[in-house]
């Protein structure tokens, strides 16, 4: 599956179709190689790629939304089965270079077989489309039954936990990092059970038991930043490399949501939430018991080490993540055996009855409220010949909108735009666009504070290119979506149009038009 070859010759190759296995020139080997990962020239994959179309599936309602996907239930109409449907825009992966993002996903959850994960059963493509039929976890998201139930109590927190502990060892004893682990990437199945979905992070470690094509690879820059948010930890933020302390550090916020129905490091803006990740500014609830709390407290862990200062180097320090519960040389055993999992059966885990899930209450709209994102309507995606949307294009769940928000890139946090920055004043959203011009296009850094202030900045000279005038009334500042990568901030002056790689237009739109209506 997958035929996007990167390079020039992407789009050539993106409509060749590929049989169970997936053939790699063996020259691609040579400018991939490195470590110890397990590289192969050949792979014959467990699930395989079909020659189906869209028109095989009936869509119904959407389960989330990506930078480049979407997600939605799916029933084959001559079998009845159901699944999660991923569907991946080509275009957009060429063009944003995540192709070996898509592969790995695709090669890594082929290879991975744990009942606490997403199954893959077969994929498919067409003209524009990408494909990934996943089990689908009726359930929904853990994320749901925390905002339904305003916060779990503790019993449940911790079957879901351990569930996720259970799980998170078994990928982590498979040379992998998941480096999205968050209440929404957690799903359950009908009776209840955790599954861990949303592989398109997964980081392989030198040692990994997964056998990685050449060119299926992710990020080989260690340190690139990936994740959401609220559940990034520090190490990343100060640009360290990838270990497994990274999920754990995600697995502590997560535990720390079940219980109190809010991430530890929430604020009204990514830039504050990052400054409070470094501060580690974390307060914890009085119904919190002793156990839970120091369970959170180990896995948030910000012990560091210090380097003293000598004659050619100032003293520095870093953070060290082995020191979680989970990353250490004991491995899970210390997590395990924590006196929050005191009475916890881990061998027979999945034998347990899970807590009763809360259901989602009904809402009634109109039929108007019922349009949801036009570019995904069923008569845009597969190769262009599926016939009206038939209704079951479904509404779109929370995590359309906006729990899947992803940071453009770690510049987000970088101190060094905070010298554009009043004391007292703060980034409110914050992202490397690209201005569109009639001759050239040019990478700046567009940023929104509080103050409020709207300008753009030369990411590598570090001046400021251009400030846009504000104005409360949206007659002299309006922002135009033109598609979910382009739009427009309009001033009575001039137009200035700019593209967010990260498909995040409609965000501007929104932050701009909330600071106006303040």
């Amino acid at each position: 599956m997958l035929a996007l070859i990167g390079g020039e010759a992407g789009n050539n190759n993106m409509e060749k179709d590929f049989d169970s296995k997936l053939r790699i020139q063996s020259n691609s080997s040579s400018s991939n190689g490195g470590g110890n990962v397990q590289r192969s020239k050949s792979f014959a994959f467990r699930a395989p790629q079909e020659s189906f179309t869209i028109q095989d599936f009936e869509l119904g309602k959407i389960y989330g939304v990506g930078s480049y996907s979407k997600v939605v239930r799916a029933r084959k109409k001559d079998t009845g089965m159901v699944y999660a449907l991923k569907i991946m825009d080509k275009k957009f992966i060429t063009k944003e270079n995540k192709t070996a993002y898509v592969k790995l996903e695709r090669i890594v959850l082929d290879q991975l077989d744990h009942p606490g994960i997403v199954r893959l059963f077969f994929t498919f493509q067409d003209t524009f489309s990408l494909y990934m039929a996943l089990e689908s976890c009726e359930g929904g998201e853990l994320f749901d039954q925390i905002t339904r139930k305003g916060r779990l109590s503790e019993d449940e927190a911790r079957f879901y936990a351990a569930e996720v502990v259970d799980a998170l060892e078994y990928i982590h004893s498979m040379g992998l990092i998941h480096r999205d682990i968050k209440p929404e990437n957690l799903l359950l199945n009908t009776e209840g059970h955790i599954k861990i979905a949303d592989f398109g992070s997964v980081k392989p470690m030198q040692d990994t038991r997964i056998t990685v094509l050449p060119n299926a690879a992710s990020d080989d820059k260690a340190c690139t930043f990936v994740g959401t948010a609220a559940y990034v930890p520090p190490e990343v933020l100060n640009s360290s490399p990838a270990t497994f302390g990274n999920d754990l550090w995600a697995l502590g916020c997560t535990l720390y949501q079940m219980l109190s129905g809010t991430s530890p490091f929430k604020d009204a803006s990514e830039w504050l939430i990052f400054q409070r990740i470094i501060a580690r500014e974390i307060r914890f609830p009085a119904y919190f018991s002793e156990e839970a709390r120091d369970l959170i407290d180990r896995l948030l862990c910000l012990v560091v080490y210090i380097c003293l200062p000598t004659k050619h180097a100032p003293m520095t320090q870093d953070i060290d993540p082995s020191r979680r519960p989970g990353a250490g040389p004991d491995g899970y055993t210390s997590l395990k055996t924590h006196p929050f999992f005191r009475g916890v059966d881990w061998k027979n885990l999945r034998a347990q009855g899970p807590p009763k899930m809360a259901s989602e209450q009904k809402v009634h709209s109109s039929d108007s409220d019922d349009v949801h994102d036009s570019s995904w309507n069923p008569t845009h995606i597969g190769d262009g010949s599926a016939g009206q949307n038939d209704g079951n294009g479904g509404s779109a769940s929370s995590s359309e909108a906006g729990h899947v928000t992803r940071l453009a890139s770690i510049d987000s946090f970088d101190s060094k735009w905070q010298q554009f920055l009043e004391p007292g004043e703060s980034v409110l959203m914050i992202s490397m666009v690209k201005k569109i011009q009639k001759l050239t296009n040019k990478k700046v850094q567009l940023i929104l504070t509080n103050k409020p202030k709207l300008i753009y900045v030369n990411p590598s000279k570090l001046v400021v290119k251009g400030n846009i005038i504000w104005s409360d009334s949206p007659n002299d500042l309006n922002v135009q979506v033109m598609s979910p990568s382009h739009f427009k901030i309009c001033t009575p002056k001039k137009v200035l149009s700019f593209e967010d790689a990260k498909q995040r237009a409609l965000q501007w739109k929104k932050a701009i038009e909330a600071l106006q209506n303040r």
